[in-house]
């Protein structure tokens, strides 16, 4: 049984995590314009992106004749105070963003989508994410790192991140930025089974 697929994504950690899984991965473009709707819901805007991210990819695999192979995609959201944050454009912006998360409580969206043929199936995984209170040089100290700059909600968990994570409810991997249970369960409905 082929454990081959298309990635239409450039986050290195979830190209590392689908390795993890004994997947063999091809990358793949698509890009598409990711601004928030006015009013759009941090939910149904992660499952918009991940969907319209899928359809060009899509566009991709047709254009070029490429094997047809199933495609995931998915786009991870933070939100808090029912306000979409997404990576920060620079230095302030971070630091704006985790000063607003920090000693608080927030979600993490990790919407998922694969796609065999015209066939498309997605889920979407919540995560409850608590960060301890940051003081202002902890913030700064973090920001020189570069780590936040690349990550919604300007942190990442799998590195110094998550030192500042004080309670976490979901999916650690669903956090990185992709949740291997749920994806592994969509995987299977496109007939590509982890451990067979």
């Amino acid at each position: 049984m082929s454990k081959t697929l298309y990635l239409a994504s450039t986050s290195p950690r979830r190209w590392e995590l689908l390795q993890q899984l004994g997947l063999s991965v091809s990358r793949i473009g698509g890009e598409i314009d990711e601004t928030p709707k006015v009013g759009e819901d941090a939910k149904s805007y992660c499952q918009r992106i991940a969907k319209a991210k899928n359809q060009a990819a899509q566009a991709v695999v047709f254009s070029q004749q490429f094997a047809p192979l199933p495609l995931l995609t998915a786009d991870t959201t933070v939100s808090i105070d029912g306000q979409i944050l997404g990576k920060p454009k620079d230095k302030a912006e971070a630091f704006a963003m985790l000063s607003q998360l920090s000693g608080r409580t927030h979600h993490v969206y990790t919407a998922v989508g694969v796609s065999v043929g015209e066939e498309y199936f997605s889920t979407v995984q919540t995560s409850e994410v608590t960060l301890r209170s940051l003081s202002e040089a902890e913030i700064w100290a973090y920001i020189d790192t570069q780590d936040p700059l690349d990550k919604a909600g300007a942190y990442g968990i799998q590195g110094i991140g998550g030192s500042f994570i004080q309670y976490l409810s979901g999916s650690f991997t669903g956090v990185m930025g992709l949740p291997l249970y749920e994806t592994a369960e969509l995987l299977k409905r496109c007939g590509i089974t982890i451990l067979a």
